[in-house]
């Protein structure tokens, strides 16, 4: 009996043992149950979000985040991995942090420096204000941050150069000013540095050349001077480059064209002298070489881009092959092409646009295909003139007021390169580009539905919107010639106030009318003061040839990715185009009233002409007429005088009507005698 119950003591005993080791191994090390709390704080300020982290690492390897309190529409996404077995001393430790979509209006914590295992941080699309804290540059396990898509200022620090672990770094679309420091030279372990959607300014350093084993740089929308550097042509790791409206200036280093594992090349809005696409064999899924001066004709390689092939808005000349392989986009328009466009090509091209070339037989007019900027039939015959087009973008029909605005709702909204006119109307629209990286090509996005609850102007008229990622072009056709004003509608229903990361995010974009840039770099939700508010601007122009355009143009500025990749480019909620130069357009019922207008008019000119004439005879020829009556009555050696009312009374016998003789226009006549000498 002694001996079962010490056996059933020492069972007892190790199950105890057991058990605590058990409750030991998913507790958090105490230390960073309290990092934890002061980050939750730090990253939000304001307290509306109750943001509270559970001290144990679950099975799944993942710490709970719990959120007492959350504004409506919040959608983040966080992920706090934890590891249990990254050391001996019997504590689970997070390695990785990430709080995406959060809206949070904090700072960024420097807090995190206590989480000393952390290998990933990620803050994408978050409300964060201030800079990296230096304190971060003491994580030595950290290869991987991403801070997209908050409100990040100052000068990129130099301390970041101490991260000597760092593989991933992302500050994209955030508002760091300065020069690029040289000090991300040292980081020699970066794999992906993307510094889009900034306010950089300078030269890229010479010391980024240290980092031998780059893959993706991306370094778009920024204020940079100086030409391309050649030490890009020289990472020879690199799969993916974007240089948007950078404000480098080419050349562009031959270098670049010659990098083999380079299969994503992105080269858009930079000015430089004319150069030639070079002939090189290299296998590439995206090119998009788009308004840089290219010129000469289109290499054989470069039909063999599989996905995307973009080289719009250049000096290309030549043909294009009879047949091609079958890509998902391709865009040639505004170049100077000739020859044909054989039906062979356009089978294996699903979003074809070659507008704008001097091609002598145009695709087929009414296929979808976005060649022809005009319906090709349509417009050869009017059979009456207008003097002004009403468009609701992206919707039905709608009036404001009398106007009708006409709906563009019923064109194929999910079509990449696209072609549509108003059966018995006078204007259409010509639509081309994709949404790059947004992973849903066939989603129908080129178009933008309200969903917020708010109280425009004229709400049915911004309810709705149209959306291009690249261009898009309306146009007017059958006009009468002469002076109009087109005023463009916009309001920003997409990246509303609700979230506050939609706060970072800008819509930047070139208007264009009748060829003529009229806007650069136009932000209408600045323009308007926040989203939801409704802006229109008015411009004056002429029309010649009985056509006026109208074309939103992306320049490769402004954010995208909020509120998720892929998301860029012009809208338009509305467009009324009238003839003359006014501040409104007038409403269509007033036409009918043009007749009697012209009639008052005509009246009021013979009347002025008839005073005028009369006026014109009396300085002229009454005098005259005055003074050959006086020598006619002069001859007659008439007696003239005065009288006084009661003479005049008594004359006629106090106008006895035996004295009276007749009627005339003013009354009755009398006669009368009277014996005073005049």
């Amino acid at each position: 009996m002694l001996m079962m119950f010490q056996l059933c003591q020492v069972m007892v005993m190790i199950s105890f043992w057991s058990s605590i080791t058990l409750l030991a191994s998913d507790q958090l090390h105490p230390g960073e149950v309290e990092a934890l709390r002061q980050i939750g704080k730090t990253v939000n300020e304001d307290g509306q979000l109750s943001l509270k982290f559970v001290d144990r690492c679950q099975q799944s390897g993942v710490v709970e985040t719990v959120l007492t309190s959350a504004p409506p529409n919040l959608e983040g996404n966080s992920t706090i991995e934890c590891n249990c077995s990254i050391t001996d001393d019997n504590y689970c430790h997070i390695t990785s942090f990430q709080l995406k979509d959060y809206s949070l209006p904090g700072r960024l914590p420097p807090e995190l420096a206590n989480l000393t295992y952390v290998q990933k941080i990620d803050f994408t699309r978050n409300y964060l204000y201030g800079t990296i804290p230096v304190e971060w540059a003491s994580m030595k396990y950290l290869s991987f941050i991403s801070l997209t898509a908050n409100r990040l200022s100052g000068n990129i620090p130099a301390h970041l150069g101490s991260f000597t672990a760092l593989a991933y770094l992302s500050l994209e679309s955030n508002q760091f000013s300065g020069v690029v420091p040289p000090e991300l030279g040292k980081l020699v372990n970066l794999k992906n540095l993307i510094l889009s959607g900034n306010k950089l300014v300078g030269t890229l350093p010479e010391a980024l050349a240290q980092i031998k084993d780059l893959k993706d740089f991306r370094v778009s929308d920024n204020n940079l001077n100086g030409t391309v550097p050649e030490f890009i042509g020289n990472w020879t790791q690199l799969q993916k480059l974007e240089l948007y409206a950078t404000g480098l200036q080419g050349p562009i280093p031959l270098a670049i064209f010659h990098l083999e594992k380079l299969s994503d090349l992105r080269i858009a809005d930079m000015p430089g002298p004319e150069f030639q696409l070079p002939k090189k064999p290299i296998e590439r899924k995206y090119l998009v070489l788009r308004n840089i001066n290219l010129a000469g004709t289109i290499p054989e390689d470069a039909w063999k881009v599989e996905k995307t092939l973009d080289l719009t808005f250049n000096k290309l000349v030549g043909e294009i092959p009879p047949t091609t392989i079958r890509r998902q986009f391709t865009f040639l328009s505004g170049n100077k092409l000739t020859g044909t466009v054989q039906d062979s090509f356009l089978q294996n091209s699903q979003n074809l646009d070659v507008s704008y070339n001097n091609f002598s037989r145009s695709p087929r007019c009414s296929s979808s295909n976005g060649s022809d900027l005009l319906p090709c039939s349509e417009i050869s015959r009017c059979p009456k003139y207008y003097r002004s087009f009403y468009i609701n973008c992206g919707g039905q029909d709608v009036k404001n007021g009398r106007i009708l605005y006409e709906g563009d709702q019923d064109s194929e909204s999910n079509a990449a390169a696209r072609s549509y006119y108003r059966l018995g109307s006078n204007w259409g629209f010509s639509s081309t580009g994709d949404f790059m990286d947004d992973n849903n090509f066939n989603d129908n996005k080129y178009t933008l539905q309200s969903n917020s609850n708010i109280s425009l102007v004229d709400f049915g008229l911004y309810a709705t919107a149209r959306k291009t990622p690249l261009s898009i072009t309306y146009y007017g056709y059958c006009l009468e010639n002469g002076n109009y004003t087109v005023r463009l509608h916009f309001a920003e229903i997409q990246f509303t106030d609700e979230k506050l990361y939609n706060k970072v995010a800008r819509r930047v974009f070139d208007i264009y009318i009748q060829g003529i840039q009229v806007q650069k770099d136009f932000n209408f939700t600045e323009e308007a003061k926040g989203s939801n508010r409704n802006f229109t601007i008015a411009f004056n122009t002429a029309v010649t040839d009985r056509t006026l355009e109208i074309r939103l143009y992306w320049a490769g500025k402004g954010t995208t990715s909020i509120p998720r990749r892929g998301n860029y480019g012009p809208i338009i909620s509305a467009i009324s185009v009238c003839s003359g130069y006014r501040t409104y357009c007038e409403e269509p019922e007033e036409a009918s009233k043009k007749p009697i207008v012209i009639g008052v008019v005509t009246s009021a000119a013979f009347l002025i002409l008839l005073v005028m004439g009369v006026i014109y005879w009396k300085f002229c020829y009454g005098d005259k007429y005055t003074r050959e009556r006086g020598a006619e009555l002069k001859g007659l050696d008439l007696k003239t005088g005065s009288f006084t009312l009661r003479q005049l009374k008594a004359t006629p016998d106090n106008f006895n009507s035996e004295n009276k003789i007749g009627e005339g226009g003013l009354g009755s006549v009398y006669k009368g005698e009277t014996s005073s000498l005049i």
